[in-house]
């Protein structure tokens, strides 16, 4: 399954809906619609990030007229989240085994009692 994207931004787990690329001769930042597909060169941005993206002095932004959209799901992803709550719905798998205490009080202590020698 296919997952969605997130900004490439640290700490931020917003999801993606813009990818920005560098035109590095021509000292060009380029904020557009999220790609189709991830590409090493280029960052995916939250809508916050792309709208709030700034360059260094004699660089220009070159910025994507109109709202950013995150993508649609495609077919695979509904196919593959129907079959994730399908799994987790089913009946027929056998139950993991309950865990045994080890002590009188369901804890296991650090202290260990050995055999002693005779």
């Amino acid at each position: 399954m296919r997952s969605v994207r997130k900004c490439s931004r640290t700490g931020c787990l917003e999801p993606a809906v813009a990818t920005l690329t560098y035109a590095y001769s021509d000292s060009t930042a380029v904020v557009g619609p999220l790609a189709t597909a991830s590409e090493p060169h280029s960052y995916d941005l939250c809508e916050a990030h792309a709208l709030r993206l700034t360059v260094p002095k004699g660089w220009e932004v070159v910025r994507h007229e109109g709202a950013f959209a995150a993508p649609d799901p495609s077919a695979d992803e509904l196919t593959a989240l129907a079959e994730a709550v399908r799994e987790a719905g089913r009946s027929d798998r056998p139950a993991p085994p309950p865990a045994e205490p080890d002590g009188p009080s369901g804890r296991r202590g650090h202290l260990r009692v050995l055999p002693g020698r005779a």
